[in-house]
């Protein structure tokens, strides 16, 4: 079975409601929302980062930078930093590296989600390969992801 066809499976046995699309290869997600004919601010990217307490993941638009410190205050760390590549390799062997969709919950992580991203209606999103974008509402999304939501983006800092 493709990574595409486990990703949607599990949206299917989660009773969600989604849309896919393919799209020449993106490898960011600025490359992402070109493609896919849509504003950056429109798709969400997954990034990753590791703390005190383990992995996290940090659910922002594909145009906003993660605000660590701020996420580290959040959680009450002293330490936190962005995960590197052979990290997120071994974490998320299922997808393409930088195409994990936005469940760490699903590999034992938690999952904060810019303030912003929770207002909207719908979010976009790679999903497992740097040719496919799945959308949901972002009501089912937060049914089964149970996300941490906060402000999360900086002004400066970061550009994840």
């Amino acid at each position: 079975m493709s990574i595409v066809s486990r990703w949607l499976e599990y949206l299917d046995r989660n009773g969600i409601r989604y849309s896919h699309s393919v799209h020449p290869p993106a490898q960011t997600a600025l490359e992402t929302a070109r493609a896919e004919r849509i504003e950056p601010h429109d798709l969400v990217k997954s990034v990753i980062y590791f703390c005190d307490t383990g992995f996290g993941m940090a659910v922002v638009a594909a145009d906003d930078m993660v605000d660590l410190p701020e996420i580290g205050r959040l959680l009450g760390i002293e330490f936190i930093r962005l995960a590197d590549e052979g990290e997120i390799g071994a974490l998320f062997p299922d997808c393409e590296l930088g195409a994990m969709p936005p469940f760490g919950n699903l590999y034992g992580m938690p999952v904060l989600v810019d303030a912003d991203v929770a207002e909207r209606e719908y979010i976009a999103f790679a999903i497992g390969t740097h040719r496919d974008v799945a959308r949901i509402s972002m009501a089912d999304y937060a049914k089964v992801a149970s996300p941490l939501i906060a402000p999360i983006v900086a002004t400066q800092g970061f550009l994840v």
